[in-house]
């Protein structure tokens, strides 16, 4: 299958994805106190890393080699971090940011893979893959837990946003509907799903939890 540009609101979504992204990694290595290159450094590894499994996976051209924007828009959420205050980013307001950057990418990466003839289960689990690998490897080169160890929910809106993509990407064409309508209704419940998780604190039970209490009776 020959790889098409599926929607204008991909592209919308790539750029909102790379950004928000960067900007999560470039504003960490300020509040660890790095220099501005390890600020660049944390925003493009952030931005791209799941882009650039996915990629590999699917057999793509990785993105950001064939498009010079994406390092442009990168280091300039890092110029954005070094010249503004870290309390601008502290609170809930980026972790909605984030979210909102973690759903973009889900649908940008479950279609992309869609596209490149991959099968849906493999590509719903490429949009996850895109939404969450550019943050674990953030975390762990800042050496600090990763978000998806613990049970707040996030992972589990990524994988809601990515079969949404398949599944609307599939439907669409016999339904009549729009790529494009399909993939933003996959985003906003994706992201509707990780804001009320950092509103509510949602979570899901970790592995024996309540079995302890039990088994001592």
């Amino acid at each position: 299958m020959t790889p098409t540009v599926l929607t204008p609101i991909l592209d919308l979504l790539d750029l909102a994805g790379i950004a928000l992204f960067a900007l999560s990694g470039a504003v960490l290595a300020a509040r660890l106190k790095q220099t501005f290159v390890t600020m660049g450094f944390f925003a493009l590894v952030t931005g791209v890393g799941g882009g650039t499994v996915r990629d590999l996976l699917i057999g793509a051209p990785v993105f950001w080699m064939t498009d010079a924007w994406v390092a442009v828009v990168c280091l300039g959420t890092a110029l954005i971090a070094w010249f503004t205050p870290v309390r601008w980013w502290e609170g809930k307001g980026f972790d909605y940011a984030d979210g909102a950057g973690l759903a973009a990418y889900a649908v940008l990466g479950s279609a992309k893979a869609l596209a490149y003839g991959i099968p849906p289960v493999p590509a719903a689990l490429m949009g996850v893959i895109t939404g969450c690998v550019g943050g674990i490897i953030r975390d762990v080169v800042a050496g600090r837990p990763s978000i998806i160890m613990s049970p707040e929910l996030y992972v589990t809106p990524a994988a809601l946003t990515a079969a949404m993509s398949v599944a609307g990407m599939i439907a669409a064409p016999r339904l009549g509907v729009p790529d494009g309508a399909a993939l933003g209704l996959a985003f906003l419940c994706g992201f509707a799903l990780r804001s009320a998780a950092i509103r509510w604190e949602w979570g899901l039970p970790s592995y024996g939890e309540g079995r302890e209490g039990r088994e001592g009776h």
